[in-house]
């Protein structure tokens, strides 16, 4: 049975006026079910006439996801495994933002698994299953709400960067980014929305045409192929220049200052060299580096146990990039005590009951 969360506006109007209704009541539908994080109570909709909420009834389920787990962290991080009545689980986390704290940033996954088979990400382990459809990926973001709203927070920011490869699965995700960010309802401005990728250069460029105007990501974590192609074999696809090149189109044609994500690995990308080499691959263009320290998942899909660097050899990775004049931090750990790097908490679950 389909859900609502398969709706956008126009397109619940449209069922609504086939049916015989006004379409200006899928408004009023849709900004109570959004408010109440998928919740779609008739009570609270006086102005929605009866044959309208038992149209909806009949046709359309609240949602097709529910949350299994749930993992709270010390840290005030909470990682969610969703099932999908489709099939599979996907991970989504929320993480509370520490200048406002009335506010929490979430964290949605676009496929079940990747295909990538980055060497140091706990989503490859088990493989690519299939891209989420544009309705499972919104209901991602309506647990989340709920999980802010029940601790007295607003879910004002959401990334791209679990389970799977936005890019790969780019239609449904910039289809879900439209429902949750259309201004005619209660929703996430685009400019609080950031895609990432691993440097799939086709979905750079059209997420650029695309009209969104929401930040990118680009996971790099290599200034150059030989070290990018050990750890990240798209880079055999794509090398690092076309990634930065389509980075800096993205940059021109939208004018959001993208971000630059580097996970640290010890002996393998954190060297003095390396930085001074990032620093001019980057060279004319407004990037801020997010400097990530690794978070170990055991051995890789190469066999390869990887390991974040000393500090030491971080911090001065950081100070040639801002030498440079980058805006550069490291990410602050989160979760670490939950599973919540990307795939951890599904692979945790699956291995347990497989």
């Amino acid at each position: 049975m389909p859900a609502l969360t398969d709706h956008s506006l126009d397109s619940l109007a449209d069922l609504l006026a086939a049916a015989g209704h006004k379409p200006e009541h899928a408004r009023t539908v849709l900004a109570s079910f959004l408010l109440n994080h998928g919740r779609l109570d008739a009570e609270q909709l006086p102005t929605v006439p009866k044959a309208v909420a038992a149209l909806l009834r009949e046709r359309l389920a609240d949602r097709r996801s529910r949350v299994l787990v749930r993992s709270p962290s010390a840290d005030g991080t909470v990682k969610l495994l969703v099932g999908l009545d489709a099939g599979g689980t996907v991970e989504s986390v929320l993480m509370p933002t520490l200048v406002r704290p009335e506010r929490a940033a979430g964290c949605v996954s676009s496929q079940i698994g990747c295909a990538m088979g980055c060497d140091f990400c706990a989503s490859t382990k088990n493989a690519f299953e299939r891209n989420l459809d544009a309705g499972e990926i919104v209901e991602q973001v309506l647990h989340l709400g709920r999980e802010a709203a029940e601790s007295g927070r607003r879910l004002a920011t959401l990334v791209f960067m679990g389970m799977g490869e936005p890019m790969l699965n780019l239609p449904n995700v910039t289809e879900a980014i439209r429902r949750v960010s259309d201004r005619r309802l209660p929703g996430i401005s685009r400019r609080m929305i950031t895609v990432s990728t691993v440097g799939i250069v086709p979905g750079i460029d059209a997420l650029a045409d695309s009209g969104l105007n929401v930040h990118l990501a680009v996971s790099l974590h290599a200034p150059d192929d030989a070290t990018r192609a050990r750890i990240v074999p798209m880079n055999r696809r794509w090398d690092v220049a076309s990634i930065v090149e389509a980075t800096r189109r993205y940059w021109r044609t939208t004018g959001r200052v993208p971000v630059i994500e580097y996970t640290m690995l010890d002996g393998v990308n954190d060297s003095e060299e390396q930085a001074h080499l990032l620093a001019r691959l980057l060279g004319g263009m407004r990037a801020h580096v997010n400097l990530i320290p690794y978070n170990a998942i055991g051995p890789g899909l190469s066999g390869v146990t990887y390991r974040p660097p000393p500090m030491p050899r971080m911090e001065r990775f950081l100070q040639v990039l801002r030498d440079a004049r980058f805006s550069a931090h490291f990410r602050i750990t989160r979760g670490a005590d939950v599973n919540a790097a990307c795939g951890q908490l599904r692979l945790a679950v699956l291995g347990a009951e497989g």
